[in-house]
């Protein structure tokens, strides 16, 4: 059996829950770090781990109306040490999973809903058109592709923006207003990727800026880093996906600034906007910079609010999974109405003038000590978001906002804890939002 309750008692303790006005928790839910996911891919990949783990299903999360949800994997376990050529990446093939994450009244504990995850499906992503494999090709049917997580499926003779290279690196998941479609995005590209929901085949790649393509490819991430002036740093490329509630727009979020805006551990990441329908891209700077922490963080995910307003992830890697403490895990208001499009500069120092402004929405850390989780019982990752169906909270409606964790398809921390597949459900209404004007995906609507 693939789901099972969390109880509330376990993981919370007896703070009062507030109705009103306040960002409040009112849910966890949890499935087993050793659960199978319905591929029936069992067969173990070449470090070891069984080919249909159900791990790291919090990199990416996009409701699909009522209770369903679709969730991503990244590009599969690699955290045993097996091939450092290949940074430990394996032949896993990206999929998205399709949950029913139901909350129903709970009759005990300390939160006022039970969360009881179940997995209905897990969808393979393809393509039609063959793609390009390293030295290990995957099996195919006839006309399908599978899309591989080895960073070595690429063709070293053209740049990152070829969108037929194999390797992809799912990060963030949205679903089309007619529910019909999937958009992903990928670190390895960067790219925009349109999916079949139904069937998983690709069916369209929206090309980003030149900008964020590296010149030269490379199976590991550090002669990656190193051999390029410019683009997207190694596995911090186009990392948050959103899309705005009438459809129309997608907006990615560059996980690490560009290296020729500071690299990795810099302050000014890139949001870029694409028109769907004619594929014009914006550009807008995001200063990822704590001033309480003095410190810069590379941020996990993007949700959109309305058309222009959104919320954006910034978190530590500390935490459970890092057998370590949680420290940050934020999400920041941000409105691009009226902001200076940065296509055209470059450089940090040029990008920060025109950066966004942000205002705290949710301290996530704080909400969980609060209902008594300890800095280090916090997922070191939390990257997925997503918002979901109303709820009636002491006889109030609210929205509700999910958080998923990427737990790296490690069942058991280096120190010996569970380290399981995660979601925390959060309540808001209009209040929470102030002059933000909240308006819902419309999901099953042309």
């Amino acid at each position: 059996m693939h789901a099972f309750r969390l109880s509330a008692i376990a993981l919370a303790s007896a703070c009062a829950f507030t109705a009103a006005h306040a960002v409040d928790l009112i849910a966890i839910g949890q499935m087993s770090p050793t659960a199978s996911d319905l591929s029936g891919l069992s067969a173990p990949l070449e470090n070891g781990t069984p080919g249909d783990q159900l791990g790291g299903v919090g990199s990416g999360l996009a409701w699909a109306g009522g209770s369903t949800f679709l969730a991503i994997p990244d590009r599969g376990p690699n955290a045993v040490a097996w091939n450092s050529d290949i940074d430990d990446t394996t032949s896993y093939i990206p999929r998205f999973h399709t949950f029913d994450l139901a909350l129903t009244p709970a009759i005990s504990g300390s939160l006022p809903y039970t969360l009881t995850p179940t997995l209905k499906a897990t969808t393979l992503m393809s393509s039609v058109q063959k793609l390009n494999y390293g030295p290990a090709i995957p099996s195919h049917g006839l006309h399908q592709w599978f899309f591989s997580g080895r960073s070595d499926n690429f063709d070293a003779t053209r740049d990152s923006f070829d969108h037929f290279d194999a390797r992809l690196d799912p990060e963030g998941i949205r679903v089309s207003r007619d529910g019909k479609s999937v958009f992903i995005s990928d670190e390895y590209g960067p790219y925009v990727y349109q999916f079949d929901r139904a069937t998983g085949i690709r069916t369209h790649a929206f090309k980003l800026p030149a900008i964020m393509a590296i010149a030269n490819k490379s199976s590991q991430g550090a002669l990656e880093i190193s051999g390029n002036t410019s683009g997207r740093v190694a596995n911090k490329g186009m990392e948050g996906l959103a899309i705005t509630p009438d459809g129309k727009t997608l907006v990615g979020f560059v996980q690490s600034p560009l290296i020729q805006d500071g690299g990795d551990g810099g302050r000014a990441n890139r949001i870029v906007t694409i028109d769907k329908a004619t594929g014009e891209t914006h550009q807008y700077c995001y200063d990822n910079h704590l001033d309480d922490t003095n410190k810069n963080y590379n941020s996990s995910e993007l949700l959109a609010l309305n058309s222009h307003e959104f919320l954006v992830l910034e978190r530590d890697g500390k935490g459970l999974g890092d057998d370590s403490s949680a420290v940050v895990k934020r999400l920041y208001k941000i409105d691009i109405a009226g902001a200076t499009d940065v296509s055209d500069l470059s450089g940090e120092a040029n990008l920060l003038p025109f950066a966004v402004q942000k205002t705290l929405f949710l301290d996530i850390r704080a909400a969980l000590n609060a209902n008594g989780l300890a800095d280090t019982q916090i997922p070191a990752k939390l990257e997925g978001i997503a918002i979901g169906q109303d709820v009636t909270v002491g006889g109030v409606t609210k929205h509700t906002l999910f958080v998923g964790n990427d737990n790296d398809f490690i069942p058991v921390t280096a120190g010996g804890l569970a380290n399981p597949n995660q979601w925390f459900v959060f309540a808001f209404d209009q209040d929470d939002l102030g002059t933000t004007q909240f308006v819902p995906q419309m999901i099953g609507k042309q």
